[in-house]
């Protein structure tokens, strides 16, 4: 605590009662303004300081007899031992001044001056000072402390404490730039701020008249990557070590060179690392006195690039053999290509596999996945280019005509970053050059490591100053996202590492396991049934449905069931229906799909249907639900009940009603739902329920139709609950929670997803009934509802939360139950969740209907009860029978 955050009194008190109990020697601590603080010395005694050449004097600068402040250089080291005279190490030492006091913020220009937020993260109560300067280094007003004010700071973690930052236009120049800086003389992001009026706005996307086509330029030879560098040197080193190893090729005839910028790193030992690489002559080091942001540090390195062709790189990524290759082939493949940029993890539009994702969701990917992406992205897409609008900085070639035409960076408006490669791809754009993506490279990316916290508030800065500059921009990138270009080259590069990925794990065979594209029982069928098959070496292949409203697509979506291979997550690949048909028959005819297993059709209309005619292989359909019968899905009716399946038209008087669930293209009607599902059933080569209560049911209206039961798991009928339990291994990571302490009520435990049909209601009414009576009946919810703060609302009910399967059979037998109850009003096909009350030693009641009802009385475990009971019965049932029911 004391060693890297801020001093307060109350830490100081703590930390002295902490020496007088150990028997320490004593303590020293930092302020964010620079002042030292010790305790538990002697009187009058002083620690002694360790750090760099000269130990600060601390006679000098005394506030008071136990704090002084520290002389500038001991502000900035970056640690600093404390000891007593006698050598013996003080509690908090090592210090490390520059982490304590670390300011990070950031400040834009609107229309009311300078605004923005700044803190110390480490030593929040104390407020940054502020110290607005010129372009020519004047102090142009007093330096003042950041506000207490609230301020929108997106980015920043929940607990975290900014000021706000705010400088009338009237304070500011009317012209040139001005600084904002913190006490150590750092421009905060954002600055320095350019004043007056902006340049000429130019259409986004446009080319100036009388741009002239060019013919293809003989390739130079040399291209210099530039790499900037400020801090995080674990991410750095592993950059230049995987460039340094990743040359080009010696029949390419492209010589690499690599230039490193530090841009003025507070880090002495990633300095020290960048000296040793320079005296090795592994890299060009150019080093600038004082942190100058992003684009200056760029232009540095371009100005000793001398005019060639160069690759800006950041300093967060990793590359792998073939990549430089790859770039210049593109880059050098037609006359007009500007720059080149490749597919990334994170790379905004560049992103691969799925653009829309947030890339931060995912861990990067390290250097052996890179290596492995990089030679799929060749295989799939070597030479290819694609047209963007503009090229991304993370890692971008700029053939050598094109910046000699287009400049450097701006770095009057882009400050320490963000924008700047956008704002230099308008500014070519407009001078008649393409940007183009090379989908046959693959480069890692952290992303916003260079700015951390403060990138939201820079990336927000600088979009608005290049729509700005450049109106329409915003368009064009939507434009580019609706068109989606770089799709089927995505795909390829998933379709090359999906076949790569199955000849590593052995497989030759594949199934595929159709189903909708929610989550539920079905999801768990289909994870066992994946798992299955796994082991059976044939890989399973889970097909959904996709319908992408603003891009006009339907189709499929394949994802695999497992967490990947070598740590690397297989991407889901998505094909257009019909439009992209012959792509995936021919991805799945390769993949060597010898059978599909149907399990749901909703969200696949007619499609499900015509893939498994077109791939030509058998198909086994598995009924999870009522969806062939009844559009509504689940046979509850108006009355929020079990419907009692009526005739046709009173099916059709319900769905009048409540309307239906079903895909639009399939709702003709209920016999023509029944038709479709009658002859989906004829043509399966077999057709598989989890219970002899569905086969009957099914058998009512398609009484030639040979079905076989096989329940999704074993009751194992013939053993008591006791026998049961234990027979029941635990899981091996099964956790540990805590259990919920017993009330003098009875507790009924439901768990799952309670939605209407699953009982939503006569929970409801039977927690508000037990409130109204004073019964002492409890209801927990094991999982979540349709409704929670309602049930909450009557005092009767607890609710866990959403679970996970690991964690189920742990939380069940936590809650402490007397009984256990499955409260749906339909009729279940099985239930996944009386399964899990049995083997948390809880007898089950259930309404006698469906699967449920079927499965109670061929074990014993439990009771049934009407559906027509009404909610007090079912409360002073629970009363009488839970006193009957031996604990769990």
């Amino acid at each position: 605590m004391l060693s890297r955050h801020g001093f307060d009194t109350a830490i100081g008190e703590c930390a002295t009662r902490t020496c007088s109990a150990l028997g320490l020697p004593g303590w020293v601590g930092m302020a964010g303004d620079g002042t030292l603080h010790w305790g538990g010395l002697p009187d009058g005694a002083a620690p002694v300081l360790h750090g760099g050449k000269h130990a600060p004097d601390l006679r000098r600068g005394r506030r008071s007899p136990t704090s002084c402040l520290l002389p500038p250089r001991a502000r900035r080291a970056a640690t600093m031992e404390a000891t007593d005279r006698q050598g013996r190490a003080l509690l908090g030492s090592p210090l490390h001044p520059a982490v304590i006091r670390r300011t990070v913020g950031a400040v834009r220009l609107d229309r009311g001056g300078i605004s923005g937020w700044v803190w110390h993260p480490a030593d929040p109560a104390h407020a940054p000072r502020i110290t607005l300067r010129d372009g020519e280094g004047r102090v142009l007003m007093p330096p003042f402390d950041a506000t207490r004010d609230a301020v929108p700071c997106p980015g920043l973690p929940p607990l975290a404490r900014p000021r706000a930052v705010r400088i009338a236009r009237t304070a500011l120049p009317a012209s040139g730039s001005v600084h904002v800086q913190t006490s150590d003389g750092r421009d905060m992001a954002g600055s320095p701020i350019l004043l007056g009026p902006l340049p000429a706005p130019q259409r986004a996307g446009t080319t100036k008249a009388g741009a002239r086509c060019r013919h293809i330029p003989r390739h130079g030879g040399r291209v210099h990557v530039i790499i900037p560098v400020h801090g995080s040197r674990d991410l750095t080193l592993a950059c230049l070590d995987s460039v340094l190893h990743a040359p080009p090729q010696p029949a390419s005839g492209i010589v690499m060179s690599v230039i490193v910028v530090d841009d003025a790193t507070p880090d002495a030992l990633l300095r020290a690392d960048l000296d040793r690489m320079a005296a090795t002559g592994a890299i060009t080091l150019l080093r600038h006195a004082a942190n100058r942001g992003y684009p200056h540090a760029i232009n540095t390195g371009l100005a000793q690039a001398g005019g060639t062709d160069v690759v800006l790189l950041n300093s967060d990524t990793l590359v792998a053999p073939g990549w430089l290759d790859e770039l210049a082939i593109v880059a050098y493949g037609h006359a007009e290509t500007g720059t080149v940029t490749p597919f990334s993890n994170d790379a905004s539009i560049l992103t691969w596999p799925d653009p829309q994702a947030d890339g931060h969701t995912a861990p990067p990917p390290d250097a052996r996945q890179v290596r492995m992406l990089m030679e799929a992205a060749r295989t799939a897409n070597a030479g290819r280019a694609v047209d963007i609008p503009t090229g991304h900085g993370f890692c971008m070639f700029i053939r050598h005509d094109c910046l000699n035409a287009t400049g450097p960076l701006r770095t009057d408006l882009f400050a320490h970053g963000y924008g700047e490669e956008n704002d230099f791809c308008m500014r070519a754009t407009r001078l008649g050059w393409r940007h183009v993506a090379a989908p046959g490279a693959f480069v890692g990316h952290v992303g916003g490591a260079s700015f951390g916290v403060a990138r939201q508030t820079l990336m927000q800065r600088n979009l608005w100053l290049i729509n700005r500059l450049y109106p329409g921009y915003d368009a064009l990138i939507r434009d580019h996202v609706a068109r989606d270009p770089l799709a089927p080259a995505r795909r390829r590069m998933g379709v090359v590492l999906w076949r790569r990925m199955s000849r590593a794990q052995g497989f030759s065979r594949a199934v595929v396991l159709a189903t909708h594209a929610m989550s539920g029982g079905v999801d768990r069928v289909i994870t066992d049934r994946a798992r299955m098959w796994r082991a059976r070496g044939l890989r399973p292949l889970i097909l959904r449905p996709v319908a992408d409203a603003t891009r006009d697509t339907v189709g499929f979506r394949i994802a695999e069931d497992s967490d990947g291979t070598q740590g690397l997550k297989m991407p889901v690949l998505e094909f257009r229906w019909p439009a992209e048909r012959d792509a995936l028959l021919a991805f799945l005819r390769t993949e060597g799909v010898r059978t599909v297993e149907w399990h749901h059709a909703l969200g696949h209309g007619a499609r499900l249907r015509e893939l498994c005619a077109a791939l030509g292989v058998p198909y086994e359909m598995y009924v999870h639900d009522y969806a062939g019968l009844c559009p509504r899905l689940v046979m509850v009716g108006p009355s929020g009940r079990y419907c009692g399946e009526p005739d046709i038209a009173g099916c059709t008087r319900c769905i009048a009603t409540l309307g239906s669930l079903l895909d639009p293209e399939e709702d003709g009607g209920i016999i023509a739902l029944r038709e479709r599902f009658g002859g989906d059933m004829a043509r399966a080569r077999r057709v598989i329920v989890p219970s002899h209560d569905v086969a009957r049911r099914l058998a009512r209206y398609f009484p030639a139709q040979p079905v076989q039961v096989r329940p999704p798991e074993d009751d194992r009928p013939t053993l008591s609950l006791p026998m049961l339990v234990a027979a029941t291994p635990l899981p091996p990571d099964m956790q540990v929670v805590a259990p919920r302490p017993r009330t003098q009520r009875v507790r009924v435990l439901v768990v799952g997803a309670i939605g209407m049909e699953k009982g939503y209601d006569i929970l409801r009414d039977a927690a508000r009934d037990a409130r109204a009576h004073g019964l002492p009946v409890e209801y927990v919810i094991a999982g979540y509802s349709a409704n929670d703060a309602e049930l909450l609302a009557t005092g009767h009910v607890f609710i866990t939360g959403r679970y996970d399967r690991a964690e189920a059979l742990a939380l069940v037998r936590a809650q402490q139950a007397d009984v256990g109850f499955v409260p749906s009003v339909c009729p279940e096909t099985w239930c996944f969740t009386l399964g899990l009350l049995w083997r948390a030693g809880l007898a089950a009641v259930a309404f006698d209907i469906g699967a449920v009802a079927e499965r109670l009385r061929a074990t014993g475990r439990g009771v049934t009860l009407p559906l027509s009971m009404g909610v007090h019965q079912l409360n002073m049932f629970f009363m009488s029978y839970a006193t009957h029911t031996p604990p769990p």
